[in-house]
Formats: structure tokens, sequence, C-alpha cells
């Protein structure tokens, strides 16, 4: 981790809130619906997996072998859906899984690393893991993803202070919110890899 480690336990709060309340709604709406909050509890509680800080829970080696092929699976399931944000998203997870495997050496690129946002501490040398190019692009990817998002999100009806939107009604637009909030988490666990 290239940060403090409540930074990690914010992402974990934020990740794990949103993931729970999506897999609490996994039984209402439409099909199309319900798959989709699978899809995003998966997202969600998995992010908060990967942002608990090491020095809090030492993780054994395998543990980004099993993100990765979770994520895998989840983003083949996302293509095969037609469910492109979902896809990008496992992708990332996948990618910021991988850098979290162990390297052996102490050189550049060596070393244990943690390269996974706040989900794990560097152990090793200091320098980052990923790649910055595929980093940068996921980057420019939440980035738009979250302003595009909390515009939608802004432009429901009821939020401009006109007639309330019942609860019931409400569920797509806190769904919305929760993709907001699991989006700037996952900027910010990209922005430390």
């Amino acid at each position: 981790m290239h940060g403090p480690p409540w930074v990690g336990w914010l992402l974990v709060l934020l990740c794990a809130g949103a993931g729970a309340y999506c897999l609490s709604s996994v039984r209402r709406g439409t099909a199309a619906q319900r798959h989709e909050a699978r899809g995003e509890a998966l997202m969600g509680l998995g992010m908060a997996a990967m942002a608990v800080p090491a020095p809090a829970v030492a993780q054994p080696s395998w543990t980004p072998w099993v993100f990765a092929a979770v994520f895998g699976a989840a983003g083949l399931w996302a293509l095969l859906r037609r469910h492109p944000h979902h896809a990008v998203g496992a992708a990332a997870m996948v990618y910021m899984s991988l850098a979290m495997v162990p390297r052996p050496g102490g050189g550049p690129g060596g070393g244990t690393h943690a390269a996974h946002a706040v989900s794990m501490a560097q152990l090793g040398t200091a320098d980052p893991g990923g790649l910055p190019v595929f980093t940068a692009l996921l980057l420019a990817y939440y980035a738009v993803y979250v302003v595009a998002a909390g515009v939608r999100l802004a432009a429901v009806p009821g939020a401009d202070g006109g007639a309330p939107v019942p609860v019931r009604a409400a569920w797509p637009e806190v769904v919305g919110a929760c993709r907001v909030a699991m989006g700037i988490g996952m900027f910010a666990m990209l922005l430390t890899l």
C-alpha cells in the first residue's frame, strides 16, 4: 500500500457496505436487475476483501490467484451477458490481483508487492506494481464512469426538490449510488497501485 492503513479500512467499509446493499437487493426487481445486483455485490465484496490492509490480516501467498480466478470467471460471465462495465471491473480486479503476486528478487520489479491499491502493504521494494499504461487507462475509464454515473444519479426524478420518490421506487437510485461509490473505490485502489 502506498498510503496509510486507515485509507484501506475506509475502502473496506465503503465497498463492503455497497456490496452488502446490492446483495440484499438480489431478490428485488426484474431478472436483469437481480443479475446486475449480483454482479455489483460480487464486485463490492471482492473489493472490500482486497482492500484489507496487509498489516491487519496476513493473507496466504495463493490469495491473489484465487481473486484472479474468481474475477476472471466473473469477467467472462459478464462478457457473455453483454455487461461491459462488469467485464471492465472484473478485468481491473484480475489486473490488481496479479499485481499482488509475490515476485522473487530484490531489484526493480522484484520483492514482495502488494500492488493492489489499498489492499496490501508494500513489503519489499519501493517500486509500484502494475503496468503504468494499463493503470492509466483504467483510471481514465473509472474517472469518466464515476462522473457520468453521478450526473445520471443527480438527474433522477424527485432529486430537484420536486415530489418525493417512494422508497420502493428509489431502489434503482440507491443501486446507482452504490455504483458511484464502488467506482470511486476502484479509482482509489488503482491510484495506489
